[in-house]
């Protein structure tokens, strides 16, 4: 079959090579190396088809080849090298994409890191940090992912300094986002901040993590955030809400259950459920006969939360 392969890969018809590397990962009789050296066909067209092909494969060499084809003069070729890349599985293969966490091209960078932040390995943490200082809000956002990934306490602090600073909304939604796990008074702070930022999407990353959080002292600025002009905001500052069992927000709740949109109702109704008070019982009973179904399935769960709770 090898043989087959090899005669139509060396075709002067880059259509014969390209469909030869599309059989050729159909079969799954390749071990990388034709693949591989379809990868620098002269054509785009066949080497587009060989990165793809190589999803899946761990091989250094092969995975030093991908971090290569990041650089082709194709753009499509470039894409489809970086998204193998982001398919890795072995965390082995962090070796041969570390030394590239620093490329002065924004593309690999973003590439290598989006690859990294997959494997979770430990030594992500230090290129992640330093391309928290990349002058490419791309590069920011995706070492801010990585550090969400792993989880490491020591990224709180900087996290947090983006949440409030960074002047890319979506690096500042980003770093909301990755603060999952930080538990410090600094982060809740910077998190109480992302609540009053002037991008709704960064309030609503805010008002998600501090409920993550379970962050009891937010809870006054939650409730402030359930009068936010945008419903997604209000949203995510009920469900939070819930999550805390907030009692004193019981009001405001209630009040979302009129509000026009669906989603938001049924978020209020599910919060009333789980803060459990007896006194959101006549508001959720006018709520059985809303016109959405699944705000109905919402109430009647919120009803016997807490009927069970009574």
């Amino acid at each position: 079959m090898n043989d087959d392969f090899l005669q139509r890969l060396a075709s002067s018809d880059s259509t014969v090579r390209r469909i030869a590397v599309l059989d050729l990962a159909d079969s799954g009789d390749d071990d990388g190396t034709l693949l591989l050296a379809a990868l620098c066909d002269s054509a785009p067209e066949v080497r587009v088809e060989a990165a793809r092909a190589l999803e899946g494969y761990d091989e250094p060499d092969i995975v030093g080849a991908l971090v290569a084809a990041l650089r082709d003069d194709d753009r499509a070729v470039r894409e489809a090298a970086a998204h193998s890349l982001s398919e890795l599985k072995d965390p082995a293969a962090a070796a041969q994409l570390l030394p590239h966490a620093a490329d002065p091209d924004p593309f690999v960078c973003v590439s290598v890191l989006r690859s990294l932040r997959e494997l979770r390995v430990a030594a992500s943490f230090g290129p992640a940090m330093a391309a928290l200082r990349a002058g490419d809000a791309l590069v920011r956002r995706e070492a801010v992912t990585v550090l969400g990934y792993l989880k490491n306490a020591d990224a709180a602090a900087a996290l947090g300094a983006l949440v409030q600073g960074d002047p890319e909304p979506e690096v500042r939604r980003s770093a909301a986002g990755a603060l999952g796990f930080a538990a410090g008074g600094a982060a809740l702070q910077a998190l109480q901040t992302g609540l009053h930022d002037a991008a709704w999407q960064v309030r609503e990353e805010a008002a998600t993590t501090l409920g993550k959080l379970h962050a009891h002292d937010a809870a006054p600025e939650l409730i402030a955030t359930l009068a936010d002009p945008y419903w997604q905001v209000r949203l995510r500052a009920a469900r939070s809400l819930g999550r805390l069992r907030h009692r004193p927000a019981l009001p405001a709740l209630v009040g979302a259950l009129s509000h026009q949109i669906s989603n938001l109702r049924k978020e209020a109704a599910l919060a009333l459920g789980e803060i459990g008070d007896a006194a959101a019982l006549p508001a959720l009973l006018q709520q059985e006969s809303d016109a959405d179904p699944e705000v109905r399935k919402a109430v009647r769960l919120a009803l016997g939360q807490i009927q069970h709770a009574a």
